[in-house]
């Protein structure tokens, strides 16, 4: 049964009493969280709350997602695949090869600078909902808690004597770690290749040289990352944490301690005893103790601050407990926190700029989309010479054609020629030229016309080739016709 304590708060013109009942065993949880910088391991106490679900929602949608997407089927084949070995990105029906690999550069340009607007606007979101080393961390830890108990419990385990039951939990932990590393390599390497035949070769041992290198690599590194570097990484190592306070300005909105409101901080006293100016912040470290990176966010924004907001799930929690009101730390802009008057957000240049940029990079890449055909063609000129007179006075061009067939059938095509010179005529292409499917095919073609109709030194030519079955699949090219100087 819980005892009933009066405390006493001193504020203008009042003194609150609350029941605390076992908001006092925080106390005994940790005495002090100093800010960690690698030699001791943090074990961030998991508690439940809005932002914590948010971020398992978050995780959950973008990591399933892209770990179990390679295995959706398409007609036949890997619905979304880096072909390597083809050179070539396949989503459904979209192919995109080589010549084409300027929208994905476009998409991945896109993609960098949303993340810049999203933190102009909410910070490190991103890291705390996405990122990959946060969310494995984060698994990785809700398995160590699992195998060997809460934050507390760990603690005491690693400062424990080597003795069977810890040779059993390190062993089981580190043994599940593996499995996961490899799961997570597995996952990778089936972007590139296809997922069940990559399956078929791994389980009898008959992956390429490569294939093993890249397994290996993933598993050493996911290891190493998750279980090692840990929130070293978000606060030394990755680059995203330097620069973001370049993107950050007073409007931005992070996790914040609201410093008028919560200082002076203080524990709770038990009695009549008056604590004169005793801010909300009752000092009990919650708000450390589930921080993923350690960091302290009554000291303000720090590197280490992912954005996750676990810490305003721990101190919602506290002040429900003792009858305060929520958001002693909170998302908010420094200017909310400092009392300045809030901007609205459309009034910052900055969302203007990089929305700019992001129409122009989405029709950008809506262009080529659009454009793009199933026939590709080229021809380049031969320059030395630039013509040749034949024994009949007439003059002769030489053309070199290279031709790229998107399709998945062969296909037979037929090459013609508009502009040019009255009465030219075309060599080389009197019978159908055959192009594989989803390859490419070379030839020459000379155009040879009588010299009494050459008017000038260059005059402009345009090729065009079409597919014998399908007029559809056809392709065009400018180039010039050169003639002796008049």
């Amino acid at each position: 049964m819980r005892q009933s304590i009066n405390y006493q708060y001193s504020h203008p013109g009042e003194i609150m009493q609350q029941e605390v009942g076992a908001v006092t065993e925080l106390y005994r949880e940790l005495e002090s969280y100093p800010v960690n910088i690698g030699e001791k391991t943090v074990h961030a106490k998991r508690m439940p709350g809005l932002f914590r679900s948010l971020r398992i929602i978050a995780q959950l949608g973008l990591w399933l997602l892209l770990l179990f997407l390679p295995y959706l089927r398409w007609n036949g084949k890997q619905a979304i695949m880096f072909d390597i070995d083809h050179s070539q990105f396949h989503c459904f029906n979209l192919i995109i090869r080589p010549d084409e690999i300027w929208m994905l550069m476009l998409l991945w340009l896109g993609a960098s600078v949303l993340m810049l607007m999203v933190t102009n606007i909410a910070s490190r979101i991103w890291c705390g909902y996405f990122c990959f080393q946060s969310t494995w961390v984060d698994l990785f830890t809700w398995i160590e808690g699992k195998v060997e108990g809460n934050p507390a419990a760990r603690r005491k385990l690693d400062e424990a004597p080597w003795n069977t039951d810890k040779i059993f939990k390190k062993v089981s932990k580190h043994a599940i770690w593996l499995g996961v590393s490899l799961f997570t390599a597995i996952s990778f390497s089936i972007w590139f290749v296809d997922a069940f035949e990559y399956w078929t070769n791994l389980t009898h041992l008959q992956l390429p040289m490569s294939g093993w290198i890249t397994l290996a690599l993933v598993i050493t590194g996911t290891y190493l990352y998750a279980v090692f570097m840990r929130e070293q990484m978000c606060q030394w190592m990755c680059p995203y944490s330097r620069f973001q306070s370049v993107m950050a300005n007073e409007q931005t909105i992070m996790p914040s301690y609201d410093i008028n409101r919560g200082e002076p901080r203080g524990k709770l006293r038990k009695g009549n005893e008056t604590v004169v100016q005793q801010g909300d912040c009752i000092d009990c470290y919650q708000c450390v103790q589930v921080c993923p990176t350690g960091v302290d966010i009554r000291q303000g924004h720090q590197l280490g601050c992912i954005t996750c907001g676990l810490c305003i799930d721990a101190c919602n929690s506290v002040m429900d407990k003792i009858d305060k009101p929520r958001g002693l730390i909170r998302y908010a802009s420094p200017n909310e926190i400092e009392g300045k008057p809030a901007k609205k957000r459309f009034q910052n240049p900055w969302i203007w700029v990089n929305a700019s940029i992001l129409l122009a990079l989405g029709l950008g890449v809506v262009y080529g989309l659009t454009h793009m055909s199933s026939l590709t063609l080229n021809v380049r000129p031969e320059r030395q010479p630039l013509f040749v007179r034949m024994t009949d006075g007439s003059i002769q061009n030489r053309y070199e054609f290279k031709l790229m067939n998107k399709t998945p059938k062969d296909i037979q095509i037929t090459v013609t020629a508009e502009g040019g010179i009255k009465d030219q005529l075309i060599i080389g292409s009197k019978n159908p030229i055959f192009v594989p499917h989803e390859r490419g095919a070379s030839f020459t073609v000379f155009v040879k016309a009588p010299s009494e109709n050459i008017a000038k030194a260059v005059t402009p030519i345009r090729f065009h080739v079409e597919s014998m079955d399908n007029p559809g699949i056809a392709a065009d090219y400018n180039t010039l016709f050169n003639g002796p100087s008049l």
